[in-house]
């Protein structure tokens, strides 16, 4: 059957990749140096148009703070970049592993090479850090780097392909188009690993066309990640650090809090506290320069679905404005939203909700929130607060998710020195830190043979002597 013939783009994306992958064979393993200048020159790229990315990612949002994405955003990735640089010498040594005694004298070692030609997928939520977080892990790891941004941030996503340009040969770390023919061949090409970060929807069909070519991925996806309130929580703390976790980037965050559940006795403590400090962050304006916009039309369009669908089922909505007040709706701010007397089969607790949007269920047992999280995908994160030791402990060894923060939202992400990453439907692998230079290496054992051992004794012919030599073995074994 004859193939389809391709666009101008793909065929421009086909070209650029050929010369990356023939390139990462013949100059495979860049050296200490090489590895500090290119993230030197991502830093560099950062620092010069920091001001520039605030206003473009501002602009793509219709409104979002400069210092929300300064802070989310630009210093996470100079954190990344700084470690990176600061450990990578260690990192690309070669590792001494322990050789068993019957293959002695001889050693073993780990030594870490390059993959290739990594590929990276990147969201709009958080279009810098998302994007460049994961190209500081390729980079350190000595591959070459193709990135395909979003196509709902347009402005971000010229300028950084601009910006790259300028810093970067197109062999060494290159920004595709964000055209829908670009999209949908960027995964299907052969890439030595792929990383995507976006929907769990999205992220399946990603795998899918990753496994046509036995492409090694790392998806980050998302769900509805539970904040459990225990009733040994302090409910003013809890409301507190909750309401930030759900509106930053008006909880258009893979990691925010996508639901609570609260002792039932406190339902209504817990939620009027919880309003109050959503008012106290963002206060009830949508003008607040502090409170940033929906990404567009259709994202705002489905959650006030989310909304009409929960109250038509019998939820009590408890919101500052209604979604559809034109003062708010024309600058595409959502108003801080509470769910109250949500149940199962409304829309807004089978789906992720990407927004400003936070239900809230009643428990009476201690053991529900721990059979409610199970029954369900397991969660990119998982929130718990509370005092009892016991009660967390029980929490963390019964769930399984891909991060945890107690006592409060969002941070576990920002640890450098632990690996980001979901389970199952929530994703799989990993990065930051050491982490994503070890998942974007290909770790190569390595035996060396010294000339003093005796493994030519296993050498046929067989006779006595091997069959002395194989009871020495089992009684080492």
């Amino acid at each position: 059957m004859d193939q389809p013939l391709k666009s101008r783009g793909q065929r421009a994306l086909d070209d650029a990749f050929q010369r990356m992958f023939e390139l990462s064979r013949t100059m495979p393993a860049p050296t200490l140096t090489e590895r500090l200048d290119r993230l030197a020159r991502l830093r560099a790229a950062i620092s010069d148009n920091e001001t520039g990315f605030e206003q473009a990612i501002s602009a793509d949002f219709g409104h979002r703070s400069s210092i929300e994405t300064a802070i989310a955003e630009s210093l996470l990735v100079l954190g990344e970049i700084r470690h990176a640089a600061r450990h990578l010498k260690k990192w690309m040594a070669p590792q001494r592993v322990s050789t068993a005694l019957q293959f002695m004298p001889a050693k073993n070692r780990l030594i870490p090479q390059p993959l290739g030609v990594v590929g990276i997928i990147a969201p709009w939520n958080y279009p810098l850090q998302l994007t460049l977080a994961p190209a500081v892990a390729a980079l350190a790891a000595g591959n070459r780097v193709m990135i395909k941004p979003s196509e709902l941030v347009p402005r971000f996503s010229a300028l950084l392909k601009e910006v790259i340009a300028a810093k970067f040969d197109a062999s060494e770390m290159m920004v595709t188009g964000i055209e829908d023919d670009i999209a949908q061949a960027f995964a299907s090409l052969p890439f030595d690993h792929l990383m995507f970060t976006g929907s769990t929807r999205v992220g399946r069909l990603v795998a899918e066309a990753a496994g046509r070519n036995l492409t090694p991925i790392t998806l980050e996806l998302g769900g509805k990640s539970p904040a459990i309130v225990d009733r040994s929580a302090d409910l003013a703390e809890a409301a507190a650090r909750i309401a930030y976790g759900k509106l930053l980037n008006a909880g258009q965050t893979c990691i925010a809090p996508d639901y609570a559940l609260v002792p039932e006795a406190s339902v209504q403590d817990f939620a009027e506290r919880l309003q109050a400090n959503m008012q106290k962050m963002f206060g009830t304006d949508p003008d607040n320069a502090d409170y940033t916009s929906i990404v567009s039309d259709r994202h705002y369009a489905r959650l006030e679905g989310l909304v009409a669908d929960a109250a038509a089922k019998g939820a009590k909505v408890m919101q500052a404005a209604k979604a559809s007040d034109p003062a708010w709706k024309s600058k595409r701010k959502f108003p801080p939203t509470i769910l109250l007397g949500v149940t199962p089969n409304m829309t807004v607790m089978q789906e992720e909700i990407f927004g400003p949007l936070l239900p809230i269920m009643g428990y009476r047992d201690a053991g529900e929130p721990v059979a409610y999280v199970n029954k369900h995908d397991r969660p990119l994160a998982l929130y718990w607060f509370g005092k009892d030791n016991a009660a967390r402990d029980e929490v963390l060894s019964r769930t399984v998710s891909g991060g945890v923060t107690v006592n409060d939202c969002l941070f576990h992400f920002t640890q450098i020195n632990q690996p980001m990453g979901g389970v199952g439907a929530s994703g799989t692998g990993a990065y930051h830190g050491e982490w994503g230079f070890r998942s974007l290496s290909k770790l190569k054992p390595v035996f060396y043979r010294s000339p003093f051992n005796r493994l030519a004794d296993l050498y046929p012919p067989y006779g006595a002597r091997i069959a002395r030599l194989e009871k020495m073995l089992r009684l080492m074994s």
